[in-house]
């Protein structure tokens, strides 16, 4: 045993040993996968059959992880869905899943495989991460058997879980998620028990993890970044660039600069299905992204971000989003008020009828203003302002405050909210805000076609 006085040095020595391996910098990097999908069955597939498709998908992201790995990427991001696809029913998918263990055991598949049972999936993916020296970040399925001493247990005897799984760059198994906010569709999947808020610590920040739909709800989204105090979010998603999700470069790198953390974003890309949009985005804007609706390849994005952006030099201060909203009076009591729908929610509107100037329109507690300036008010575009605050309830229950300015599709005020295509207005400036009663606001600027560079 070392005596005290022996004892201080050694801890203050290692201490800076730790130090040293810290970084204040890491480089990132995001897959997106144009993934190949298994033929539509009704039925399971021999279990030789769903590996081999698997297979095929790991083939295209191993050659993505050794090309990041070669670029100096510290970790790498593959999408949801990104090694089997989404055809499936509750019985055809159970060919693709494996048991995923609780990461606190300490297992290596590249060098034990079967400990667990077979999994030659997470092998594969340990062992990519292990040979590349990178974290590997993948979204597989998790089988876990139950009986009849558990009330929920599904008639099959077993739950399904979509799952994310992290290895570390010795290929350990360091964290698996199971995606608490289920999409429609995703009825080849269990919720979990409860919400989980998984993190894990790096040389380079505290990670955070979640999946697609995840990303509007309080858990696990908030609370990682609010309680946990993660740096960066890790989203393997498949995201359709159309309501309720919005588009992925605009919506994820918001949400990126009003939760004050990183963000790396891995989409799938199906164009036929509207799902791309891949991207690392920083507090302070993107750092890279890519949107790519003609062709249907994938794509690697790679970039350098900060390990703590809170603590970084180069971090903004944090925006108050309700601040100018707050502080003003409604500009005028508008009796041109109606209700119109977006997406099954039922907005209040009022029309910008001049050229210039400040409305506000008002919804329960939520009071959105607007200051603009049109270069040229034109007859044939109506634009509104339209205020929503209730619950969204048409693919799962969650709390919304929205402020927005829109394009009808027409002149007549019943059409405000349906999709647009095009616009020819041109506005010289405009500003808005609201009175929202969170600090989890989020930012966009929404445009059919067009891909604006985020934060700007």
């Amino acid at each position: 045993m070392l005596p005290s006085q022996a004892l201080l040095p050694a801890v203050v020595f290692a201490l800076a040993a730790l130090r040293a391996l810290a970084s204040d910098t890491f480089m990132a990097a995001v897959y997106e996968h144009a993934v190949i999908l298994p033929h539509p069955t009704q039925e399971p597939v021999p279990a030789s059959d769903a590996l081999a498709l698997m297979n095929k998908n790991m083939d295209v992201l191993e050659g993505a992880i050794k090309e990041a790995a070669q670029q100096g990427a510290h970790i790498i991001v593959t999408p949801e869905d990104g090694i089997y696809g989404w055809r499936f029913t509750r019985e055809s998918i159970y060919p693709y899943l494996e048991d995923i263990p609780d990461p606190a055991v300490n297992w290596i598949p590249c060098t034990d495989p079967s400990r667990f049972g077979p999994a030659p999936v997470q092998e594969r993916l340990s062992c990519m991460a292990r040979n590349n020296s990178i974290y590997v970040v993948a979204n597989i399925g998790d089988k876990k058997p139950c009986d009849s001493s558990d009330p929920n247990c599904p008639r099959d005897g077993r739950y399904h879980y979509n799952t994310d799984v992290v290895f570390d760059t010795q290929g350990k198994l360091v964290a698996r998620y199971h995606k608490y906010n289920l999409f429609l569709g995703e009825n080849q999947f269990n919720y979990p028990k409860e919400p989980e808020a998984v993190t894990f610590e790096t040389p380079f920040g505290k990670f955070g993890i979640f999946t697609c739909f995840d990303i509007l709800f309080y858990e696990p989204a908030v609370v990682l970044v609010s309680k946990m105090q993660v740096d960066t979010v890790l989203f393997p998603t498949a995201w359709m660039n159309v309501l309720p999700f919005l588009t992925a470069i605009e919506f994820h790198s918001a949400w990126a600069m009003g939760m004050g953390v990183n963000v790396l974003a891995a989409n799938t890309h199906n164009t036929s299905m509207e799902m791309t949009g891949s991207g690392i985005y920083a507090p302070a804007g993107a750092r890279t992204y890519s949107y790519n609706m003609k062709t249907e390849d994938g794509h690697l994005l790679i970039a350098e971000l900060d390990a703590h952006p809170r603590l970084s030099p180069a971090s903004l201060p944090a925006v108050s989003w309700n601040s100018y909203a707050l502080s003003v009076e409604r500009f005028s009591q508008n009796d041109h008020e109606f209700t119109g729908i977006i997406f099954e929610d039922p907005f209040t509107f009022t029309e910008l009828t001049k050229p210039g100037g400040n409305l506000t329109v008002c919804q329960k507690d939520l009071c959105c203003h607007l200051s603009y300036k049109m270069a040229e008010k034109r007859d044939d575009e109506v634009y509104v302002l339209g205020a929503f605050d209730g619950l969204h309830v048409f693919e799962g229950q969650y709390y919304l405050q929205i402020c927005t300015l829109l394009k009808c599709p027409s002149t007549n005020l019943s059409t405000c909210g349906q999709p647009v295509e095009t616009a020819q207005t041109k506005f010289d400036m405009f500003s808005l805000s609201g009175t929202f009663g969170t600090s989890y606001i989020f930012p966009e600027v929404l445009y059919s076609g067009v891909q604006l560079a985020p934060g700007e």
